[in-house]
Order: C-alpha cells, then structure tokens, then sequence
C-alpha cells in the first residue's frame, strides 16, 4: 500500500542551522495555563462573597437582650447552655455577617463589654442581636 508521503516519510527532521533545538522544559512550558488577568479570581470571590447590613433591635428586643444577660450573670460558670446569635464584623468590607454560636456560658465581662462562653468563644455584648438560654 503506498501512500500520498511515502517520499518524505524516512526523511531525517530538519535542523535549523541559526537556531538551537529547545530543551524539553521549555517546549513543554509553551503549554502551560496563562493567567492574563492575575488576581481576577480572587476579586471574583470577594465580590461573591455575601454580607449584609447590621440590623437594628427594637426597643423589646433590647429590654429582653438585658433581662437575659442580667439571667446570665446570675449563674455560675458552665451551667446554663445557651445559643447566641451576633453581628460579626467583616475585616474588608463595610457589612458583616450574623453568626450562631452554642455552648455553655462561663462568663460576662462587664469591664470589656464581652461574653465568654466555655469554648473560649468572646462576643462583645454591643454585636449581640439575640440570646436564648436551652
């Protein structure tokens, strides 16, 4: 059977004469991903990145908030389990997030304005929306 290259096929591969022969590395490089827009992505997922404005409490939201931390403070370290819910500050944009956390309640710093559960968790009782005591 004879084909359309026969002539050429058993040709040896043509060596430029000005130019060396690229090393493997560098041929290989040739095929590598090409990131033209460096740091896009990450502007991408910090734009995505959802956040919400700080709500404000009605005035018997925040008369019940004090009644409950007047409660805690009565208790002895670890004894009452509660479920707090806070606004949590964003580092880089002007919002923030609303965060739960659960655990056992040790302690109110009345001097710094912080809660302290027994995870070692700190609230600062100003970014505090919600308390309920399980």
């Amino acid at each position: 059977m004879s084909g359309k290259y026969d002539d050429i096929i058993d040709l040896p591969h043509p060596t430029s004469k000005k130019h060396s022969r690229m090393s493997r590395q560098n041929l290989a490089a040739q095929f590598l991903p090409f990131a033209a827009l460096t740091g896009y992505d990450v502007v991408i997922r910090e734009t995505a990145r959802i956040t919400e404005d700080r709500r404000e409490l009605s005035e018997d939201a925040v008369v019940e908030l004090n009644y409950k931390i007047s409660l805690l403070q009565q208790e002895q370290a670890g004894m009452k389990k509660i479920k707090v819910i806070y606004f949590r500050h964003d580092t880089t944009k002007d919002a923030g997030a609303y965060r739960e956390e659960d655990g056992g309640f040790k302690r109110i710093k009345s001097n710094e304005g912080i809660l302290e559960l027994t995870n070692s968790i700190q609230i600062p009782l100003e970014d505090i929306f919600k308390i309920e005591i399980v």
